[in-house]
Parts: C-alpha cells; sequence; structure tokens
C-alpha cells in the first residue's frame, strides 16, 4: 500500500471518530456549558487561590520542619 492509500485510509479513521463528538453523553455536557460570568470566575480564582497558597505553606512548613529541626533538637537535647 503506498503512501497516499495509508494517509486516505488513517484520515478516514479519524473523520469516523470525530463524527460522533457531540452526540453522546459528552455532547450533552458541552451544549449546556457556558461562559462564566465575571462574578463566577473571580469567585474560582479566589478559592483556587486560596488552596494554592494552602498547598503552598503546607509544603514549606514540612520543608522547614525536615530542614531545621534536627539543628532545635540538637541545641535543645544537646
Amino acid at each position: 500500500m503506498d503512501i497516499v492509500n495509508r494517509s486516505l485510509e488513517l484520515q478516514r479513521r479519524i473523520e469516523n471518530r470525530v463524527k460522533h463528538i457531540g452526540k453522546g453523553e459528552y455532547g450533552r455536557v458541552l451544549k449546556m456549558a457556558r461562559k462564566p460570568t465575571n462574578e463566577e470566575y473571580v469567585k474560582v480564582l479566589q478559592i483556587t487561590s486560596i488552596g494554592l497558597a494552602l498547598i503552598g505553606g503546607l509544603g514549606f512548613l514540612i520543608y522547614l520542619m525536615f530542614t531545621q529541626m534536627p539543628n532545635w533538637l540538637t541545641k535543645i537535647f544537646g
């Protein structure tokens, strides 16, 4: 089979797969989706920022614990 026939066959398979998009359960979700309002966008941004700060702070505390705790323990217990 030459390269032209192989590429045509590949294109046909891809088109057959894409043809069904928008008709199943995912299609219903995409049809219901809408652009968020500014208020919704700001609220999602705030919640995400708070979560990011909490996870970052927790990671920093764990880092401090593993790097500074041995020094503190040797000073206390000698």
